[in-house]
């Protein structure tokens, strides 16, 4: 359970609604290679960004796709629907076993079955027994505790432990994220957000996501 209040749940509902009917539903994609030269299709997305390099390797190596044809939205935020999607598609789309899921996800929801793989693997817990929050955008803690437990159910090596003593906000991690953390800030995967904050609950962007699911395809579960 991530220790959300039923107020808290319903913002962060709300809010997640409102981005999901701005930007289109996440597509994720399969069958490139990775060797075949890439043809960048998304005019938000320049040779001089960032992250130009981590959306050429997500995009061109099957991880996600655009919200639209020619646009990446690389500013929008993240939903925990999206990011479980990614990395059941990730997993080969493997089938769950059973349909046990949550009372907020419709079955016809394009992460439903997703969820339903997660839940069965340990790999979500959701909010409460019910509740999984699928429209929610995702934190920085909460992504690196999907991160962590996927890749504990991969069987990787997740024993790497960063000390957290140099930010000033790591109090603010969440108990049941402390470990998973550690983990991703040893790895690479989740850097603070400046030399001395990790800024727990802070959301991350698709562009930040292309970036930790690269370093994570490169350098954990090489």
């Amino acid at each position: 359970c991530y220790g959300i209040s039923e107020q808290q749940y319903a913002d962060q509902s709300a809010q997640g609604k409102r981005l999901a009917s701005n930007i289109a539903t996440i597509t994720v994609v399969h069958g490139t290679k990775a060797e075949e030269p890439w043809v960048n299709p998304f005019r938000d997305v320049t040779e001089s960004d960032w992250f130009y390099d981590d959306v050429r390797f997500a995009n061109q190596n099957g991880l996600f796709n655009g919200v639209e044809k020619d646009l990446f939205a690389p500013e929008e935020s993240m939903t925990r629907g999206m990011l479980v999607t990614v990395l059941w598609r990730l997993d080969g789309e493997t089938a769950p076993k059973t349909a046990t899921t949550f009372t907020d996800v419709d079955a016809n929801a394009y992460y439903a079955t997703a969820v339903y793989w997660a839940r069965m693997n340990g790999i979500v817990a959701g909010y409460s027994d019910e509740l999984f929050g699928p429209d929610d955008i995702i934190t920085r803690e909460q992504m690196a505790t999907i991160l962590y437990r996927y890749a504990q159910y991969k069987g990787y090596d997740t024993t790497a432990k960063a000390d957290l003593s140099r930010y000033t906000d790591a109090a603010q991690v969440g108990s049941y994220a402390v470990d998973a953390i550690r983990w991703a800030n040893a790895e690479g995967l989740v850097n603070g957000t400046s030399a001395t904050t990790l800024t727990p609950k802070g959301s991350a962007t698709r562009a930040q996501v292309a970036v930790i699911l690269t370093r994570f395809c490169q350098n954990v579960s090489k």
